[in-house]
């Protein structure tokens, strides 16, 4: 349920910006949420998803109570994006990586701004800095596309609601792309090693392969 209304909520939101600036509203989102959802709920993925209509009503009820909020982090009234739903795909001298982006804005002073939706809950502000992670990825690969280097990142947040930024320079991005060489040459050793090691955590409690795990093995 989770992952159809986030599938949905992404489509509605980026059909919003489809429409002149002044149409923007909260009826014409959840309008669209309407029509999205018409499109995807007979899909092989979401097919058979709810025991019956009222169950898909409370669905559809707290989805577009969820989408209320979105009107009380911006105004889309007043701002144009530069893109939406960008497919990024790019190979970084021999690293494929691809993305989904889900908006990209300019500033007043004319800088890139990236925004990421989650219809998810928010993570204290704490803890919400590795959540900004493929957003840095996806500022790298706008710099490598475009030759310009994003000012910022946003995580907006429809569950609370609640947006965080991260300002972002050429020196973080850098590092990123240190990271992600690191840790592709991870993979490729572990593929080629046999060798994939575990992070035992609290969140293995909730998986059906415990069991077997070679991490838990000690534990049997």
């Amino acid at each position: 349920m989770y992952q159809a209304r986030g599938t949905t909520a992404h489509l509605a939101l980026q059909r919003l910006f489809d429409h002149p600036s002044q149409e923007r509203s909260p009826e014409l989102l959840f309008n669209l949420f309407r029509e999205a959802w018409t499109e995807l709920r007979g899909s092989e993925e979401f097919d058979a998803l709810f025991e019956g209509i009222e169950e898909e009503r409370q669905w559809g009820v707290e989805s577009l109570e969820l989408l209320a909020n979105y009107f009380s982090i911006e105004d889309p009234t007043g701002f144009d994006p530069v893109d939406r739903e960008l497919d990024m795909l790019e190979d970084l001298d021999g690293i494929t990586i691809r993305g989904i982006l889900d908006r990209i804005d300019r500033d007043e002073d004319g800088r890139l701004i990236i925004t990421d939706y989650k219809t998810g809950k928010a993570p204290p502000e704490r803890y919400a800095l590795p959540a900004f992670f493929a957003l840095k990825i996806y500022a790298l690969l706008i710099r490598r596309g475009m030759g310009e280097t994003p000012k910022e990142l946003r995580l907006m947040y429809l569950n609370g609601p609640t947006i965080y930024r991260l300002d972002i320079d050429d020196r973080q991005l850098d590092a990123m792309d240190t990271q992600l060489r690191a840790l592709w040459n991870a993979i490729d050793r572990a593929l080629a090693t046999r060798t994939f090691p575990t992070r035992p955590g609290t969140l293995c409690n909730w998986c059906s392969f415990k069991e077997i795990c070679p991490a838990w093995a000690a534990d049997q």
